[in-house]
């Protein structure tokens, strides 16, 4: 598993705040697209986390990932 700079494991899933900020969208467009059922999400409460990787995959598929460019 890969660390970040404070050497932390890195989360294997993404916050609602995490695919806004990735997209630039808005906190509601984040919240409609992870309820869209594109990719995998994890509830834990009434917390929602998204899949890395399928989220991931996703932005691939759209062509949205920072390689297509």
């Amino acid at each position: 598993m890969s660390t970040n700079e404070k050497g932390t494991p890195q989360s294997r899933t993404y916050t609602v705040n995490d695919i806004a900020a990735i997209l630039g969208i808005s906190r509601a467009s984040a919240y409609k697209l992870a309820n869209s059922g594109l990719f995998k999400t994890i509830r834990i409460g009434n917390m929602i986390r998204i899949s890395r990787k399928s989220f991931e995959d996703w932005l691939k598929a759209e062509g949205l990932d920072d390689e297509s460019e």
